[in-house]
């Protein structure tokens, strides 16, 4: 049996969408494995039009959570919705509307790159010309063009995963799943994809990313919520999650050493705060509650005659929060 370009193209026609604000809702959403309870009532609630981080520890829950909410997994119990669409009632529309890449590569063996992008394309109704457009751009975006015609038994690891990511990227979905996207990459590759990720939510996608790169949602996500033990425990922007373990510290490094323990002095009286000299005494460190007052302390320095070498103001990193609210290393 043949199947049309109509054909294919009616299968895939997305569905109108329902929910402008929201792209994903879901409460108490619950799986089980057995007697393992691998998702422990997760809620969220993910905006249109952005970046959506998820992070936690292995085994936290986080690729159950996008199986179920990408209609691959059916939930225990909760609910959950998709542009409007419940994830159980309203699977086929819900899949209209989403693309997923998991962890591991769903290429095929047996075709080359350009083989691979053209079938993904033209089972997703493209023309064959809209086919081979879509897969030049992808296999230059993704630094592929030499490789395109080379079977994918001579490819490495890393070319493997990101001919996986072209082919994830082949249609644009209103909303893009990308669970642990950029693992074993190499740091160009890392920043081509972060790139891609921020055309598509700029192109109108949403984009839900599970990373164990803290440093990656801390780039790309506008918010970001952490998974442990299948159930959500945090949940906030980047700099909400920062300062909920711990307040900004201002660091000043004098041009004169001898001068430390009077920078701490000044900095104390007009911060109000403790002020810690550094092993060395090189470096004084203050918790700044009040960024306003900064210039104050500038001012108030340079009435006592003491040249600053160095000044910055650090706020806690999102390791500090992932090790302080999961008590374990990522």
């Amino acid at each position: 049996m043949t199947v049309t370009d109509s054909a294919r193209s009616a299968y895939r026609q997305p569905k109108p969408i329902h929910s402008t604000d929201l792209a994903i809702e879901a409460h108490g959403l619950v799986k089980h494995f057995g007697t393992t309870r691998a998702v422990n009532g997760v809620d969220l609630s993910v905006p249109t039009g952005s970046v959506y981080g998820v992070l936690g520890p292995n085994g936290a829950g986080k690729t159950t959570t996008v199986s179920m909410l990408a209609t691959l997994l059916r939930p225990d119990a909760g609910e959950a919705k998709v542009f409007g669409y419940d994830v159980v009632d309203d699977a086929v529309a819900v899949r209209s509307l989403v693309g997923v890449t998991g962890q591991y590569a769903s290429v095929d063996e047996d075709l080359t790159a350009s083989q691979n992008l053209m079938l993904f394309g033209r089972l997703l109704g493209k023309s064959r010309a809209q086919c081979r457009s879509r897969t030049e751009e992808l296999l230059h975006d993704f630094g592929l063009e030499e490789a395109a015609n080379r079977p994918l038994n001579q490819f490495s690891g890393g070319m493997r995963r990101r001919l996986d990511l072209a082919a994830s990227l082949i249609d644009t979905p209103p909303l893009l799943f990308l669970d642990e996207p950029t693992t074993g990459l190499d740091p160009r590759t890392r920043a081509q994809m972060w790139d891609t990720i921020r055309k598509l939510v700029a192109g109108g996608s949403t984009v839900l990313l599970t990373t164990q790169y803290l440093d990656e949602a801390d780039q790309l996500a506008d918010r970001i919520a952490v998974i442990d033990r299948g159930l959500v425990i945090a949940d906030g922007t980047a700099d909400e999650l920062k300062q909920s373990v711990g307040t900004s510290t201002l660091q000043l490094t004098p041009a004169d050493r001898a001068d430390a323990p009077a920078v701490a002095r000044i900095a104390e009286s007009v911060l109000g705060e403790t002020a810690a000299l550094s092993p060395e005494a090189s470096r004084v460190t203050v918790n700044l509650h009040r960024p306003d007052l900064v210039p104050d302390v500038l001012i108030a320095l340079r009435r006592n005659d003491i040249a600053i070498e160095e000044i910055s103001v650090q706020k806690p990193s999102l390791d500090e929060v992932f090790l302080t609210i999961t008590g374990k290393e990522n």
